[in-house]
């Protein structure tokens, strides 16, 4: 029987028991991934695992110009080089350096192996709105519209929210379909079925508050450069779920903007977003260090 088998099956005491050890490991998180570890808290920041979003056969969102997965690796390849010049004795290393597509599974596990003190996921937001219309033959059909309208940042740390509140979540995890065997390569998680989420809220969120510690600082450097801040947000993403140390997904524009899309593709704009990155991290490695 696999995991979410295992916990749709929970009787009530169990799902209690498991509600209580959730709730403190939200207070108290702990390192998942080694036993040792269990106490372990964020003194040094030492190597940084940088991650862009999608790659090789999943091109992830798609503006009028660019492609997510383009976009991400131009902004992860200028910010490790930025933090390696600017942050002497910093590490950084990268799930992939190329037009490569290393499975959700496989990012964080790579941070885990390689004893990364943070995890840093980017990715590029797009917006749709559904529309119903009448057909020729007078009959309403459902259809997708894009929404370009919607623009701003906002990075995501591994949390669980209502099921209307996953719509990011649905879209970033959609990659695990690409994948063979994803379903037992992600303990049975099934990202068409709502019910999976479950699988996230038992789990013990690790270093929940440095996290959002991180991401909030994300969001402050980007509105310091004028960008409309949308927050930092719980989500069920399985990309960061595993991941045994700090881990955020920043989500840098939306493609789906055409004037955010420009911003992301120019050097200007590419830049800015690095550097607003860069002393995020910076301020965030100076605090835990103090």
């Amino acid at each position: 029987m696999n995991f979410l088998n295992i916990v749709k099956k929970l009787s009530y005491t169990a799902a209690l028991f498991a509600t209580l050890t959730f709730s403190t490991a939200a207070i108290a998180p702990t390192h998942q991934n080694d036993p040792s570890q269990t106490n372990k808290t964020v003194s040094k920041v030492k190597i940084i695992c940088l991650d862009a979003g999608h790659g090789g056969h999943d091109h992830g969102a798609v503006g009028r110009k660019a492609k997510e997965k383009d976009l991400t690796l131009e902004v992860v390849l200028k910010l490790g080089k930025r933090i390696e010049e600017g942050l002497p004795g910093v590490k950084v290393i990268y799930t992939r350096t190329t037009d490569s597509y290393p499975k959700l599974y496989e990012r964080p596990e790579l941070a885990n192996k390689n004893k990364a003190d943070l995890f840093i996921s980017v990715h590029c937001n797009s917006a749709d709105v559904d529309v119903r219309t009448k057909n020729r033959q007078g009959r309403y059909v459902n259809s997708v519209r894009r929404n370009p309208s919607a623009k701003g940042t906002e990075t995501l740390i591994c949390g669980f929210n209502r099921l209307d509140q996953q719509d990011v979540a649905i879209r970033e995890n959609a990659s695990i379909l690409l994948e063979e065997n994803y379903q037992d390569n992600y303990m049975g998680f099934d990202p068409k079925d709502p019910s999976s989420y479950i699988v996230f809220k038992l789990m013990k969120r690790q270093f929940r508050d440095q996290s959002i510690k991180l991401a909030s600082y994300m969001q402050g450097e980007f509105s310091n450069a004028s960008r409309t801040n949308r927050g930092v947000k719980e989500q069920g993403l399985a990309v960061l779920a595993t991941a045994g140390m700090p881990a955020v997904l920043t989500e840098i524009g939306f493609i789906s903007n055409p004037d955010e899309e420009e911003y992301m593709i120019s050097d200007s704009g590419q830049k800015e977003i690095v550097e607003n990155l860069f002393q995020a991290i910076k301020t965030y490695k100076n605090n835990v260090e103090k």
